[in-house]
């Protein structure tokens, strides 16, 4: 998609300038006469918008001239949002071959993590997942050259955006495939093409699994006719023995409730009840990518959920990984049974600084936060607290919500140790989250993070095209930038 060169060119039909206050505009006069420049200086002079300004003069062949104004000092986001703004009027336009003046930016003034966060914000905005279609009619864009005399500045800021971006779209794509194709196997398929970035991948099939007793995990495709699987991405970035850090994954391929069945409506929607899987998925690519400083585990859970006759029932006990005993309330409570069996073993077998798992876990969490935040639940205040903070960065918002020993009492069984869902009090989210801290044993530092309302987006926002938005890669990849490295 990038090209780099050190002179304009009149061949592209969208030429955006990354301009501010100092900005000289007669420095263009080289493609722009001298009097055209004056008219866009007073012009920009009077521009209140602060983000962006477009070159219409009546009259002038210029039209597809677009002077995007930066601010200085900005979060990642801002300068994401400037990125995507880009590639919104380009493709408002049907412009297909993008043209970058940077160096029109003052000098020394445009930075690289400026730089770098716009081009992750064109990136972003620029997916299209068309795979399906009989003929492509999408406004995909074809290229961006990028003007600058500092190609080595420019070549690895693109190297990073890209590295951020094959995460994003690994997500994207993943949560996006159609159930029938992506499956719990192909899922399999898809997590062993990453070996080639330097991940190390270990699949358990139902065979290890059963004998390893993950009989909460295994419960939950009893009843389908797909296989269930979990898979294990291993990154040596770091010190030898240093502790990994580790990511867990929910990966309902698809979720009809079980026996305890789903309305029809929007049921469809449940192709991405296996987003948290497509996260841990595409931030180990990313880690890898960028080489990352860090040891890291991803490990995801893939499974269907379907009523047949061999379905769990309502009524079940069931015996975990960790010892303790289930009772099944309802089987469209399922994500917390695969992950309760994940985070004992990923505890148990990696002994990791953290856990952060990732989940569609409630539609509870989309009723108190909506589209906005992710529900963050912790018994960590440090690993809360950074997540907290990264968030706001890159707009991958997480908000926390409380874990208490009383909510905790909702989901007490008679029979069993624990029961799978709450029915009496209310809390859906926090009693989820309860029950999930009730198979971290050993009080490693853990996170849970319910990405039911951020997963999947039904609007086009700055960054992010109708769909899968990709959430969690760059708030997770973020947070082991900016605390473990």
């Amino acid at each position: 998609m990038f090209t780099i060169s050190t002179k304009y060119s009149k061949s592209f039909d969208y030429i955006a300038f990354l301009c501010n206050d100092k900005s000289n505009l007669k420095n263009i006069t080289s493609i722009i006469d001298f009097d055209i420049s004056k008219k866009l200086t007073k012009k920009a002079s009077k521009n209140k918008r602060k983000f962006t300004f477009i070159s219409t003069l009546d009259g002038l062949k210029f039209k597809n001239y677009f002077f995007y104004n930066v601010d200085l000092n900005k979060n990642e986001f801002y300068y994401q949002n400037i990125g995507g703004k880009i590639i919104n009027e380009a493709i408002s336009l049907k412009k297909k071959k993008i043209e970058l003046v940077i160096d029109f930016f003052p000098k020394n003034l445009l930075n690289k993590f400026s730089i770098e966060n716009i081009l992750i914000g064109i990136l972003s905005r620029s997916y299209v997942f068309n795979n399906y279609k009989s003929q492509n009619n999408s406004n995909k864009i074809e290229v961006i050259n990028i003007v600058t005399k500092n190609k080595n500045l420019i070549r690895s800021c693109i190297k990073y955006a890209k590295s951020i971006d094959a995460g994003v779209s690994q997500t994207r794509n993943l949560v996006t495939m159609p159930s029938n194709i992506l499956n719990p196997q192909r899922f399999t398929s898809e997590i062993k093409k990453l070996s080639k970035y330097g991940l190390k991948v270990e699949i358990l099939d139902e065979k290890k699994l059963k004998k390893i007793g993950m009989n909460a995990f295994l419960g939950v495709g009893q009843g389908s006719s797909n296989k269930s699987y979990v898979a294990i991405m291993k990154w040596n970035g770091g010190k030898k023995n240093s502790r990994p850090l580790s990511f867990v994954g929910k990966g309902v391929c698809f979720d009809t409730g079980g026996i305890s069945l789903k309305p029809a409506r929007f049921m469809e929607e449940m192709k991405y009840d296996m987003a948290g899987a497509g996260t841990v998925t595409g931030l180990m690519k990313t880690l890898a990518i960028r080489n990352a400083k860090v040891n890291a585990i991803g490990i995801v859970g893939l499974v269907e959920n379907m009523p047949d006759g061999n379905a769990q029932r309502p009524g079940d006990v069931v015996k975990s990984y960790s010892g303790k005993t289930i009772e099944i309330f309802n089987t469209d409570a399922e994500g917390r049974l695969v992950l309760a069996d994940l985070l004992s073993y990923t505890e148990r077998r990696f002994k990791p600084k953290f856990m952060i798992n990732l989940a569609t876990l409630t539609g509870a969490i989309i009723i108190s936060l909506g589209n906005e935040y992710a529900g963050l639940f912790s018994n960590n205040d440090q690993l809360a607290d950074r997540i907290n903070k990264v968030g706001y960065k890159d707009n991958e918002k997480a908000w926390r919500l409380p874990l208490n020993k009383n909510f905790d009492a909702l989901i007490d069984s008679q029979i069993a140790d624990v029961q799978n869902i709450n029915y009496s009090g209310g809390a859906g989210s926090i009693t989820a989250a309860q029950f999930l801290q009730r198979f971290v044993l050993n009080k490693t530092p853990w996170a849970h993070l319910d990405i039911a309302g951020m997963a999947w987006t039904k609007k086009t926002t700055k960054t992010i095209p109708l769909g899968a938005t990709g959430y969690g890669v760059k708030l997770l990849n973020k947070l082991v930038e900016e605390y473990y490295e």
